[in-house]
């Protein structure tokens, strides 16, 4: 909260339209990084406390616990918005999703919610490229959504808004199979150590590279899972799905903003872009799983055979 109405520039400045940092010389912390660990502790403790002393499935229930995560989201959500991170916010969105799924609440309370929310968003992208006027109306002006015009067609906007996309396309394409090399790329591509990391991998390391890194991070998500399914404590089994959720949303998010899958956000690919406060936040929930699976699976394994 500090951070948004803080009025020292020169310890929060704002970059790239947004402010989520604390600058400290040559030393900078984005704080929303940690939050999102925070978040989803804060909602796998709800949960567990709910279904602790849920005995029989009752939709009145259901709407309480919604109610009850929806409350503990509300706050951080609007807070990194005011930031004008949309990029973090999403991935709140995707946590608290992958989170619902899990909880225990009824699909006759989920699937009417996702149906609203998906009819809402693809009604407004169709607003947004064939009735920008109805747009207008409401009150978005058309301009905002140079994200979304440049994401379908960079090609016209390769000058301003879709330079970074068309330049992440040719970059991959020219890659091929096996790639230029090490340290051999020819395209500049902006912010090519934190959010197009992925595509200066595809372009030095090509398809194989490419490949590679999918399945890694593929296999840590499959761990994180299998994980989750052996823990015997509730609120260790939803802080690892609500992490792998994190995970897998920045992962979807990176990779496909790169190779036109989806609009680009300023979202890093975890443990391979620069930045020290999102690598610090993905080691600190690793060793949070790490943890868990210890005291909750490896040592009671390890107790079972000492009997």
């Amino acid at each position: 909260m500090f951070l948004h109405f803080s009025p020292f520039e020169s310890i929060t400045p704002i970059i790239n339209g947004a402010k989520s940092w604390y600058q400290f010389g040559f030393f900078s912390v984005q704080p929303s990084e940690f939050m999102k660990i925070i978040y989803i502790m804060a909602l796998a403790y709800v949960i567990s406390q709910h279904n602790k002393y849920k005995i029989e499935d009752d939709l009145s229930l259901d709407v309480k616990l919604l109610g009850k995560m929806a409350v503990v989201s509300a706050l951080p959500m609007l807070l990194v918005l005011l930031q004008n991170d949309l990029g973090t916010t999403l991935v709140m969105v995707a946590i608290f999703f992958g989170m619902v799924l899990i909880s225990g609440i009824s699909w006759w309370l989920i699937l009417p919610v996702v149906f609203v929310v998906t009819t809402v968003g693809v009604s407004l992208i169709l607003g947004i490229l064939y009735r920008p006027d109805l747009i207008d109306k409401l009150g978005v002006h058309a301009y905002q959504f140079d994200r979304i015009y440049s994401w379908l067609q960079p090609e016209k906007y390769v000058s301003d808004s879709g330079f970074q996309l068309m330049n992440s396309l040719i970059s991959i394409g020219s890659g091929g199979i096996t790639g230029r090399g090490y340290k051999d790329g020819i395209i500049y591509i902006p912010e090519n150590h934190t959010d197009f990391i992925f595509t200066i991998v595809g372009e030095e390391f090509g398809f194989i590279g490419t490949t590679f890194v999918v399945i890694v991070l593929l296999s840590l998500l499959l761990r994180l899972f299998r994980i989750s399914l052996l823990t015997h404590d509730s609120f260790g089994g939803y802080f690892i799905i609500g992490f792998l959720s994190l995970l897998f949303f920045h992962i979807f998010q990176n990779i496909g903003m790169t190779i036109q899958l989806v609009p680009i956000t300023g979202l890093p690919l975890p443990f391979l872009s620069y930045g020290g406060s999102g690598l610090w936040a993905n080691m600190v929930g690793i060793g949070i799983v790490l943890s868990i699976y210890f005291y909750e699976v490896s040592g009671k394994k390890e107790a079972r055979f000492n009997k």
